[in-house]
Order: C-alpha cells, then sequence, then structure tokens
C-alpha cells in the first residue's frame, strides 16, 4: 500500500505544511499540488465543493506525491466513508465535542474489528494499491476538530480514544465559543490561552496537534510551539491575495490621466 506521507513526516519529528481548497476545481486542485504542499486538504464544510466535485480533485491531487486530505461536512459515517472509498488519506471531522463523538469517528473511518468502516475502496484501491483494505486502519490518518468550549471540557476524554491520530484546531470556532474575535493568527488572549492548552494535552496523549492559520508567519510560530500540522491560508485566499498585490502595483504605476483599463 502506498505510504501515507503525512505518518512518515510525523514519526520523524516533522511537522506537515498543509494546503486548504476551498475552489470546486480539479485544475485548481492539480496547480496547486504541483507546488509542494506535504498535504491539502479538500474542505467540504465551508467551501463551494461538493462529492462530485471532490473526486476529480483528489484525482488531480495525485498526479503528485501530495497526501490527500478531506475536510467532511459533520460527523455522519456516509461521508466520511464514501470520502474514503474516494481515495482521502487524512478525514478532518468537525465539531467532536464528547468522548462518544471521538469513538464513533474512529469507529465510522476503520474497518472491522477496530471499527464499523463499510468495505467499498471503489478508488482507494487504485490510489492506495491492490492490498489497500489490509492496511487502511494503520494508514488512514483521522482528526478530530477541537473548535468549542464543550470540547476544552471534554479535552482529555477525546483525547484518550484509541486510534484517534490527531485534532485539528479552528482557531475562529474556538475563539467565539470563548467569547473573542474570530481570527485565526492573532487570537485574543483568552483563545491563545487555549490553544496552547490543547496542544499541551495533545502531546501529553501522544495524538498529533493540527491548527489553521491566516499566514506563514503565524503557521510558523506555531510549529515552533509544537504544532506538527499546519494549514496555511487557503487557494481562494491565495489567489485573491496574488491578484490584489498585481493591481495594486498596475494602480501605483499608472500615469497620472489614466482612469482605468490598460
Amino acid at each position: 500500500m502506498r505510504e501515507n506521507r503525512l505518518r512518515t513526516l510525523w514519526k520523524s519529528g516533522g511537522a506537515a505544511v498543509n494546503g486548504w481548497l476551498a475552489i470546486p476545481n480539479s485544475f485548481s486542485a492539480e496547480t496547486m499540488a504541483h507546488q509542494g504542499w506535504d498535504s491539502l486538504t479538500i474542505d467540504l464544510q465551508h467551501g463551494m465543493v461538493d462529492y462530485q466535485a471532490m473526486v476529480p480533485m483528489l484525482q488531480a491531487i495525485s498526479t503528485t506525491q501530495t497526501v490527500p486530505v478531506v475536510r467532511v461536512p459533520w460527523l455522519e459515517p456516509g461521508i466520511l466513508m464514501k470520502t474514503l472509498d474516494a481515495g482521502a488519506y487524512g478525514v478532518i471531522c468537525p465539531m467532536v465535542n464528547t468522548r462518544e463523538d471521538a469513538q464513533k469517528l474512529v469507529a465510522y473511518t476503520h474497518y472491522a474489528p477496530r471499527g464499523t468502516r463499510s468495505f467499498g475502496p471503489v478508488r482507494a484501491t487504485l490510489y492506495g494499491g491492490a492490498d489497500y483494505a489490509e492496511h487502511a486502519n494503520d494508514t488512514i490518518v483521522t482528526f478530530a476538530m477541537i473548535e468549542t468550549a464543550k470540547a476544552l471540557d471534554n479535552l482529555d476524554d477525546i483525547l484518550s480514544v484509541e486510534g484517534l491520530d490527531a485534532i485539528y484546531i479552528g482557531p475562529s470556532d474556538l475563539s467565539l465559543a470563548l467569547g473573542c474575535r474570530p481570527v485565526f493568527d492573532d487570537v485574543d488572549p483568552k483563545a491563545a490561552e487555549a490553544i496552547d492548552h490543547i496542544l499541551a494535552r495533545a502531546k501529553a496523549h501522544g495524538v498529533v496537534a493540527g491548527i489553521h492559520n491566516g499566514s506563514t508567519d503565524g503557521a510558523l510560530a506555531r510549529i515552533a510551539k509544537g504544532f506538527q500540522f499546519v494549514t496555511v491560508s487557503s487557494d481562494a485566499r491565495l489567489m485573491a491575495a496574488g491578484a490584489q498585490q498585481v493591481i495594486t502595483k498596475m494602480r501605483a504605476n499608472q500615469a497620472p490621466a489614466s482612469t482605468g483599463g490598460y
């Protein structure tokens, strides 16, 4: 079976730089994948992507060594299993708030006897290999999102669930839950304290900690703290930022008499 390079990287003590895909297009996914990200996450929760768009995006990522990850819309067995059957090598599940939630997530993403995942890896065997079923349980990476006050209260119970590989912090939702501004990097003190607490408890349980970031500086600072999975921006934000730089430079260098157009 094809290795999951996230697991290999984490085992060596490294941190994965993850890109984020909100645009439902295989060419943009392929272009992102060829830029050297360790992994790319297709966002089915808040992006514009649905399942039919996701599959060709996974195929596009497969033209590279970038690890394909999907954030599913919710803790629901059908979409989790179909996402894995389509060839995702990692799943991020939002709003995991209790130990029971975490146990369900692990069950839905693992074959028996470790879980209840139904067998039907129609594309996963094409991507992962003919022996996919034999090794999937030890290859797929399962992330639980920690982003609510309830999840904070139940943090150690969640982190102690066997088979949970990683947690992923959504700083904006976590900040909102704590009465703070919904931002990625420069979070309010109360949210910053919670993020540090989540990281420390994840380390204590031997669970990889990941987090969403709005900038490279923010991501680098969090790697320095011990996060091993950092997302930087998204395809849509990066495209907008690049376009804005071009327009700003062009406008600044236009002749004074020009009122627009080139």
